[in-house]
């Protein structure tokens, strides 16, 4: 018997893809399968990413070699296969993003759901695992309604964020009780706090088209895109996926490029036409053209050109100073959101004492661990959910072939 803790991707792909060879029991404390999953890409459940190969280790923030095994054993090719050869049609949309047709997340849990049905698969719902004890010739998991034997363990139970859906760092504490290293859990993919005192007015203003830059003594991070002010800070796509960058780092020099695609000159030849065409007007008038309205007065700020100065009377340094604040707009760092409200978790059980052949522990002969629980991350587009898809499946296929072994060497 195959014991799996957690009805998350990692979990039910694990459990679905044992279950071929053996006998498996899912054990979930919700009261259903896939509740983080539901939520994912805003309930569309963006599951993979339609790039090659390559280019999916290339993403990855933390420890992408860990990963070679179990992406080709279920590629982002393989994973859309599964679905689609079991009913589910898919759909690519920019940034390789692949969603369900429907753009339903329970379509994906359902797919999963009569898979595990399928393979007669002893799901246990409301139930939650408080240990893992050796026991003769496997482990017995102690939960809240009793206790459960079986030959081996795959611990699929996520990272620490979004505690409601019961991500609650379980997994961490096994792996210490293993004698195995944890690399101490951070929020990833989740926005940053900032000291402006503007953030009030600028709240809910979404910037299309920008670049995001942040300095840190680990390096130069730049991402390009869309980005969202908060009444705490900022958030968006660029800022969760350069969030998981520096997540680890106090010192963040964080500055916005409001006007990407032009460079410096080009940039001062269209100020200098504005003003030319609008010279009587005040300046905070003409920068309509240039910015969004909530935005100007904090860009003159830190220009230091005052707003109701009227066009002509715009010097030449103060147009060099507004060309290089609309390039360089500063933004002070103060530190991650509530890390609950971080997408993902970065750091975990450490791969150093996983065999990433396998995903077996290196630490526990028979348990396995896979999912999120492990210290690999990537940015927002699917690339998450396929390392939780890929290394649940390569979980699930060892553990299932070692149990079927067994069974015929009895």
């Amino acid at each position: 018997m195959i014991l799996v803790i957690g009805g998350g991707p990692a979990g039910m792909m694990a459990a679905a893809k044992a279950s071929e060879t053996a006998e498996v029991t899912l054990i979930e404390k919700n009261e259903k399968l896939g509740k983080k999953l539901f939520i994912t890409g805003k309930g569309r459940c963006n599951l993979c990413n339609d790039c090659d190969d390559p280019f999916f280790f290339e993403c990855l923030n933390r420890n992408a070699s860990f990963m070679y095994s179990s992406y080709y054993s279920l590629t982002g090719a393989m994973l859309k296969d599964f679905f689609e050869s079991r009913g589910t049609p898919l759909k690519v949309e920019r940034g390789d993003r692949v969603f369900p047709k429907s753009d339903k997340s329970s379509d994906i849990i359902k797919t999963l759901e009569k898979e595990l049905r399928k393979n007669k698969v002893d799901i246990r719902l409301n139930t939650t695992v408080k240990a893992i004890r050796y026991a003769d010739e496997g482990y017995d998991l102690v939960t809240d309604k009793g206790t459960i034997h079986g030959d081996r363990v795959i611990v699929a139970t996520g990272g620490m964020t979004y505690r409601l859906t019961g991500s609650t760092g379980d997994g961490y504490q096994w792996a210490k009780d293993f004698g195995m290293g944890v690399v101490k859990p951070v929020a990833g993919l989740v926005g940053l706090r900032l000291k402006e005192n503007y953030l009030e007015m600028l709240s809910g203003l979404s910037l299309k088209n920008v670049e995001l830059t942040a300095k840190t003594e680990a390096g130069t991070f730049t991402d390009f895109g869309e980005m969202l002010f908060t009444h705490f800070g900022v958030s968006g796509p660029i800022v969760l996926s350069i969030s998981s960058k520096i997540n680890r780092v106090k010192d963040v020099d964080l500055c916005l490029d409001l006007k990407p695609a032009l460079d410096d000159e080009v940039l001062d030849k269209r100020l200098l036409r504005e003003i030319n065409e609008n010279p009587n007007r005040a300046i905070h008038t003409m920068m309509k053209h240039l910015l969004p309205k909530s935005l100007i007065e904090p860009v003159l700020d830190e220009a230091q050109v005052p707003k109701d100065l009227p066009c002509h009377q715009l010097t030449a340094e103060m147009r060099r100073a507004l060309v290089h604040t609309l390039k360089n707009f500063p933004l002070h760092y103060l530190g991650l959101f509530n890390e609950n409200t971080g997408i993902i978790t970065t750091g975990g059980v450490d791969v150093k004492d996983v065999d990433p052949s396998t995903m077996e522990s290196r630490r526990a002969k028979d348990v396995y661990f896979c999912g999120e629980v492990l210290d690999v991350d990537g940015p927002t587009g699917g690339f998450n959910l396929q390392i939780a898809f890929s290394t649940g499946y390569l979980a699930g296929m060892c553990a299932g072939e070692e149990e079927a072994n067994e069974d015929h060497s009895h």
